[in-house]
């Protein structure tokens, strides 16, 4: 097999193994995650997820080798980015049931999209320079873009919220924070799974998701970011104190209907930058699965 063919097929595997262990990171508050595998409606979107996070790897892979041709981001990568993106769309939606997971994988595949294609750009490049990277190709327009509004861009329209898309543009700020907490927590003593929450609480209490604002509003998305903030005042998942903040903001984004979908998109690409070996190992790239301990 051909070594850039190796290479994305690597990044490919990275991003999609990535969107699993974010969904199956537990507890994520407001979340699906693996406790609601016996539940009807949650277990089966958890279910979904997997599968149509599993049906995007073809798309991720033709990405990756997309970047590679013109070798820096221009508008014909932008484009041909967003036509490969379009053709993922479909068959994950296919593979996952419809379009119940589409408001969130739809952002999923936004931000792994750039995040994989800027990586093959960027080979054995750090995070810093990777979304560097992924904001120049954001920063092109995409002439076969839909022009029809989406919810998310509709609530950013109404609350000035910058949205994935912002994200991007801005070189993915919230990924970068992500990944520091992760540093941060790891380097304090906790579990991989208490890290990787605390890294989606840090996220989760500065981002404008369009998911809460979308649900209940400004007060909805008020409610995310103090709750959050709470559980990381109080130690995080990795104390007492912390768990016990973050149960009780689960159980309250649980009964109001909230699910902070924006920020845990942005976690996966975090954990997607977080999984990247140097380039002679890309071919044999090993995901570090998450841990069982929380608390």
């Amino acid at each position: 097999m051909p070594k850039t063919r190796s290479t994305d097929e690597a990044l490919s595997r990275a991003a999609v193994l990535a969107l699993i262990a974010q969904a199956e990171l537990t507890p994520k508050p407001g979340l699906a995650d693996t406790r609601d595998l016996q539940a009807r409606a949650t277990g089966a979107d958890l279910l979904a997820l997997r599968w149509s996070a599993k049906a995007l790897a073809p798309g991720f892979a033709a990405m990756a080798a997309a970047a590679r041709r013109p070798g820096e981001p221009s508008r014909t990568l932008r484009e041909e980015l967003g036509a490969i993106g379009r053709c993922a769309e479909w068959t994950m939606a296919r593979a996952g049931g419809g379009a119940a997971t589409g408001p969130l994988h739809h952002g999923a595949l936004w931000v792994m999209g750039l995040l994989v294609a800027a990586a093959a750009l960027r080979p054995g490049a750090g995070p810093d320079e990777v979304t560097a990277t992924a904001k120049r190709i954001a920063d092109h327009p995409d002439r076969g873009a839909p022009r029809r509004p989406s919810p998310a861009s509709q609530v950013s329209a109404t609350y000035g919220a910058p949205g994935v898309r912002g994200e991007a543009r801005a070189a993915f700020p919230h990924v970068r924070r992500a990944l520091d907490a992760l540093s941060r927590a790891r380097a304090a003593g906790a579990t991989e799974t208490q890290a990787r929450l605390d890294a989606l609480l840090t996220v989760m209490s500065t981002l404008q998701d369009t998911g809460p604002l979308y649900r209940a509003g400004p007060p909805g998305l008020r409610r995310v970011k103090e709750g959050a903030h709470t559980v990381l005042e109080a130690g995080g998942a990795a104390t007492p104190e912390g768990a016990a903040a973050l149960a009780a903001l689960d159980a309250d984004l649980r009964e109001l209907g909230i699910a902070p979908r924006g920020s845990a998109v942005l976690l996966a690409g975090a954990l997607f930058l977080d999984s990247l070996p140097a380039p002679a190992a890309m071919a044999s790239l090993v995901w570090r699965g998450p841990s069982a301990d929380v608390g």
